[in-house]
């Protein structure tokens, strides 16, 4: 128990530092680079959505300088092939025969910038290797590297152009996070600091090995049975809302959440409890993850967007409205 406790430790202070160390770089968003660690800690891939110049990109990369990891960024342009992606057989003349060229899917971390910009065939790939954890190429079978985690961007308000992600690919991302603007006071602070052109130094805290090591810790973080039900039935409320007293929710929720977000809701509150040093899953930590691991999992109905209500709504009226074990 002992070791444990000290590995938790041990874990809470490399957390700290590599906040320390993107903080060098990247002012506020705080819930942003917290859901980022997150989803590395539970082996989740992470959609990060918002407008323009909010540093969606900038975090990612600067998260990936602070873990010595190999890193690929895609840019997803409407022209982008599968091949370009995932990789493809390529003729030799001189030696009459085909080989292999790897693309850049074949890393540790892989940032896919604008994703929603690539048509559907293209979008497929990548997630078919988020889910597989591998890659063919003509008839042989690749494994991914471990860890592999990709992170994909989109820009949620231009709609001439792009390709949105269907609900059923978008339920294979763990998180989905909400870039928003900055405060007054943060946003003084990016205008100063990008007014010189001194360029920071990151240092990298966490190497792959020690970051498989932290997420069999954060396995073992333990969670009571009641918690586990509480989840499920946060999740089951999103496909049945009146069988918790919640009917009003029914007019506006179309679809639910699969069982896949259950599984991610554990997960992620595994996580979020490592990483504040904790030794047990608390209702606080679930409610922590709880918009980031389903927003993207609840289909509204017409109705809703009539009454101007959004997922994060639906889910405060679930934690709001379910009782606490």
């Amino acid at each position: 128990m002992e070791n444990q406790q000290e590995s938790k430790s041990t874990g809470n202070a490399i957390i700290n530092e590599l906040k320390k160390e993107i903080s060098k770089v990247v002012i506020g968003q705080q819930e942003v680079v917290d859901g980022l660690l997150i989803g590395i800690l539970s082996n989740g891939h992470i959609l990060l959505e918002g407008v323009p110049g909010l540093a969606k990109t900038l975090v990612v990369k600067t998260l990936a300088q602070t873990i010595k990891a190999n890193f690929q960024r895609i840019q997803f342009t409407p022209d982008l092939l599968p091949a370009d992606i995932i990789g493809t057989m390529i003729y030799n003349p001189k030696e009459a025969d085909f080989f292999t060229r790897k693309g850049p899917i074949f890393t540790n971390i892989v940032l896919a910038d604008e994703i929603n910009r690539s048509p559907a065939k293209v979008q497929s790939a990548l997630l078919e290797a988020m889910m597989e954890r591998q890659v063919t190429i003509g008839d042989e079978t690749y494994k991914l590297d471990d860890p592999f985690l990709v992170l994909a961007t989109q820009n949620p308000i231009e709609q001439e152009g792009t390709y949105p992600l269907p609900e059923a690919q978008l339920d294979r991302f763990m998180l989905k996070l909400d870039v928003s603007y900055p405060t007054f006071e943060e946003e003084l602070q990016i205008v100063e600091a990008n007014s010189v052109t001194n360029k920071v130094a990151l240092n990298a805290i966490l190497d792959p090995q020690k970051l498989l090591e932290m997420r069999n810790e954060v396995e073992k973080v333990y969670i009571d049975d009641k918690l586990i039900n509480y989840i499920v039935t946060l999740v089951y409320a999103t496909r049945d809302p009146k069988r918790f007293g919640l009917g009003e929710l029914d007019q506006l929720i179309e679809f639910g959440a699969s069982p896949r977000a259950s599984i991610n809701l554990v997960k992620a509150a595994r996580a979020h409890a490592y990483m504040n040093g904790q030794e047990f899953v608390l209702p606080d930590n679930i409610h922590a993850v709880a918009h980031d691991v389903l927003r993207h999992r609840i289909l509204l109905t017409f109705e809703a967007e009539a009454e101007e209500k959004n997922s994060d709504n639906i889910i405060d009226a679930l934690i709001k409205g379910i009782e606490i074990p």
